[in-house]
């Protein structure tokens, strides 16, 4: 029978292949009866990273819960388990929940600390325990622990594990120190795990990578291999940003209400990101007042907006590299160009504006925008996608009905209500009209045609104002791509042939 253990000092274990167990030492701890709790703990240990509790709260509790007393309770059941008195191991503030993983032993991270060092390399019995440790199910018992984003989740965790045992098992099934035997279990249990596998070839071939116009890899792979991170700008505000992939830096500046995890699996951004990252470790970071960056700030205007892109490049240590600036995050770019023209090796603008409604449009228009920033005061956080559908039918009036109602909700979970009006008075007061002479990179300007949110009169201002600005009209409606729409491909080759010709 699990114990509670009063032990200080011993190695806490958590095993989350097979049933969740937790080990101080040798002795096994008990866990709160809560399944939700329970799979709260493996949601923090294996993401391994700071969560917003409104996310925590929309994972694993619904109306009419009081999710944010159910996550409070279930934190304390499991303080009680894995905090050390001079170590606590939840690390929660008002804003954010984690895990503190350091010196944590994880079962599923040692195995993938080994196959990442190389599964050729590894001893035969090494590579044994490892096909015992994943024919286990990963976080088993925890179906229907949360609600439908935590099972998508639990679904493609589960999926990357049963590829890596896949991988393990024609590793075993190949290797030459098998006796015949032997690998013909392997080869056998390979063949039910992957029917499609050449299990009589010695080893299938190294993949060839994806032709450049190809479709890009598997988005939820994506979302676990990037890299989250945070960093404080001077005014005391937290900043969160991803990386993924590898090779030269492409850095994007935020944009209207991002979120670093959601994005991944977005019908709008997921396919763009997965190609950009093909080739490149592409940096992306959520602006303040959204996504997993600090929502409460004071300062929600156009200056701090670049402030936060200087930290995150800073952070980084970017020395030199293109920017991709997409909407409003097109004038954060510019007027960051202007500033270091040393460090932007590029500039790649999409469906941008050099000058907010509040300097271009007409007296009526400036009162529709105000009430419909009221009535995002209200409504935004309401079940009723109306007020946010104001935003989606102008930003995608080209997309499938599904894609629209993901977008209307998408944009609930990314900030507040308060923020929400916030943004859009900020947007109104940006102009980065005069600076658009002091940009000397090389500049890509790229704009849909009959983009409805943003006029494609306002692309061609900033390819005139630019220096050398290359222009290129898109064939669309939609101020945001989708990847089934044509012109998303003429982007993305587009923005290519730009990094290809300049070299960067």
């Amino acid at each position: 029978m699990p114990q509670q253990a009063d032990h200080v000092g011993e190695t806490l274990s958590i095993s989350l292949l097979g049933e969740l167990r937790v080990f101080r030492g040798e002795q096994e701890l008990a866990l709160p009866a809560s399944r939700k709790a329970r799979a709260l703990l493996a949601f923090l240990v294996a993401t391994g990273r700071p969560h917003r509790r409104e996310r925590l709260c929309e994972l694993f509790w619904d109306l009419p819960d009081d999710p944010r007393a159910a996550l409070r309770w279930s934190l304390t059941k499991l303080r009680k388990v894995i905090d050390d008195p001079d170590r606590p191991r939840i690390v929660a503030d008002r804003e954010r929940v984690a895990v503190d993983t350091e010196g944590l032993r994880l079962d599923i991270r040692a195995v993938r600390e080994d196959i990442a060092s190389g599964l050729d390399s590894l001893p035969l019995e090494t590579l044994e325990r490892m096909a015992r440790r994943l024919d286990e199910v990963l976080f088993d018992g925890l179906d229907g622990a949360g609600g439908e984003a935590f099972g998508a989740w639990l679904s493609a965790e589960r999926a990357d594990a049963e590829a890596e045992r896949i991988d393990v098992l024609r590793h075993l099934a190949n290797h030459p120190a098998n006796p015949p035997a032997i690998a013909e279990k392997w080869r056998r249990l390979w063949h039910a795990a992957d029917p499609g596998a050449a299990c009589d070839a010695p080893d299938p071939a190294p993949p060839r990578a994806p032709a450049p116009t190809g479709r890009p890899p598997r988005i939820s792979s994506g979302l676990r291999a990037q890299k989250i991170g945070f960093c404080d700008v001077a005014d005391g505000t937290t900043i969160a940003y991803a990386t993924v992939g590898s090779g030269p830096p492409l850095l994007k500046a935020a944009n209207w209400l991002t979120h670093l995890e959601f994005d991944w699996t977005s019908p709008i951004w997921g396919e763009c990101f997965a190609d950009i990252a093909r080739e490149r470790s592409f940096i992306r970071y959520d602006e303040r007042g959204c996504g997993l960056s600090d929502w409460d700030t004071d300062d929600l205007s156009f200056d701090a907006f670049v402030e936060d892109l200087e930290a995150v490049a800073d952070r980084l240590e970017l020395e030199r590299f293109p920017l991709l600036g997409i909407s409003q995050g097109a004038a954060v770019s510019i007027e960051y160009a202007a500033r270091h023209p040393e460090r932007v090796s590029g500039l790649i603008l999409f469906g941008g504006y050099a000058a907010g409604w509040r300097h271009t449009t007409s007296d009526d228009e400036k009162a529709r925008r105000e009430a419909v920033r009221d009535l995002t005061r209200v409504g935004w956080g309401t079940d009723n996608p109306a007020y946010r559908h104001i935003f989606s039918q102008t930003f995608m009036p080209g997309v499938a009905p599904d894609e629209l109602a993901w977008f209307d909700e998408f944009q609930r979970l990314t900030t507040s209500p308060e923020n929400a009006a916030r943004f859009q008075d900020a947007f109104g007061d940006i102009d980065v009209r005069h600076r658009l002479g002091d940009v000397t990179a090389p500049t890509l300007v790229l704009h849909s045609t009959g983009d409805q949110r943003i006029p494609v009169s306002d692309g061609r201002q900033i390819a005139r104002g630019i220096p050398g600005a290359h222009f290129v009209p898109l064939e669309s409606r939609n101020h945001v791509l989708v990847g089934y729409e044509p012109a998303w491909q003429t982007c993305m080759a587009a923005i290519r042939d730009f990094l290809t010709e300049y070299g960067i």
